[in-house]
C-alpha cells in the first residue's frame, strides 16, 4: 500500500510516521508513505497558499490551484483514493480501517486557516473524514491517525492478525484489560485465572471481560453485538451471577 499526505509540514508528518512499526513495515515494503510540501507546487515567489474568503469574514482558505497541482503531480496515472482530513467529514471508524487497507493508494489531504477551496474537495475529493466532534488547527494530526489505523491492518505490518483481532473495536468489542510483570505491584495482584496456564479458561475470562467492560463504558455499541451463542450466553449468565453476589 502507498499513502501520499500533501500538507504544509511534510517533515513532522513523516518523522512519526516513520518510526517504530511504521518504521520497519516500510524498510520490509509492505507500506509505503510519502509526504509533500503543498508549497512546493504553487506559482509565485511568496509560495503562496492562502487567500481571503469570498464573501467577506476572518481568515484564510486554502487556495484550490496549488493543491490541485500537488495533488495531480503526486497522482501521476495512477488510480487513487483522496481523503481529506475535515471536522465536516463522517467520524473515522476501526471499520474504515479496515475497508482502507485493502486499497492499494491513497492520498491525504491536510487543510489549514479556515479551510480548503470547495471547487477542489468537488473535482478531487472521494471522502472527508474526521476524528470526531472537535476541530484541529490543521489536518496533519488526523492524517497520522489515520494513516496509522490504516498501515496496521495491511497484511505483514503486523506479526499476526492475534495482534489486532482482539483488539477493541476490532470486533465491535471494547479490549479485555491487560497485565504484565510483576504479578504484584502496589499490593495489587494480577487475576489469579492468567497465572493458571489454563489457555481456555483464560479465553474465557478475556470474553466476559471484554463484554463487562463493552456494556459498562460503550453502551451504544454492546447494544449491537450478536451474543446469541451457546457461549456468550453462558457468560452473561455468570456476569448476572457476579453482579448480583
Amino acid at each position: 500500500m502507498r499513502i501520499d499526505i500533501l500538507t504544509l509540514f511534510p517533515d513532522t508528518v513523516g518523522d512519526v510516521l516513520s518510526e517504530s512499526i511504521l518504521g520497519r513495515a516500510q524498510e520490509r515494503g509492505y507500506i509505503k508513505i510519502d509526504t509533500h510540501q503543498i508549497r512546493d507546487y504553487t506559482t509565485n515567489k511568496q509560495n503562496q497558499v492562502d487567500d481571503y474568503p469570498y464573501g467577506g469574514g476572518r481568515g484564510a482558505v486554502m487556495q484550490a490551484d496549488p493543491l490541485y497541482r500537488c495533488w495531480e503531480a503526486v497522482k501521476g496515472d495512477r488510480q487513487v483514493h483522496t481523503i481529506y482530513l475535515s471536522p465536516c467529514g463522517k467520524t473515522f471508524k476501526q471499520e474504515d480501517a479496515i475497508r482502507l487497507s485493502k486499497l492499494e493508494n491513497l492520498i491525504m489531504v491536510c487543510g489549514h486557516y479556515e479551510g480548503i477551496d470547495q471547487r477542489f474537495i468537488d473535482e478531487c475529493v472521494d471522502e472527508e473524514i474526521s476524528l470526531g466532534d472537535f476541530v484541529l488547527t490543521g489536518g496533519e494530526i488526523a492524517a497520522m491517525a489515520v494513516t496509522d489505523a490504516v498501515c496496521r491492518m495491511v497484511p505483514g505490518v503486523l506479526a499476526d492478525p492475534e495482534c489486532f483481532e482482539d483488539e477493541s473495536h476490532y470486533s465491535g468489542l471494547l479490549e479485555y484489560p491487560q497485565y504484565s510483570r510483576p504479578a504484584v505491584w502496589h499490593g495489587r495482584e494480577v487475576p489469579a485465572i492468567l497465572l493458571s496456564g489454563n489457555h481456555e479458561k483464560v479465553r474465557q475470562w478475556r470474553r466476559k471481560q471484554a463484554l463487562r467492560r463493552t456494556r459498562e463504558r460503550r453502551p451504544d455499541m454492546y447494544e449491537k453485538l450478536d451474543l446469541s451463542s451457546k457461549q456468550d450466553k453462558k457468560l452473561l449468565a455468570e456476569m448476572e451471577q457476579e453482579d448480583n453476589a
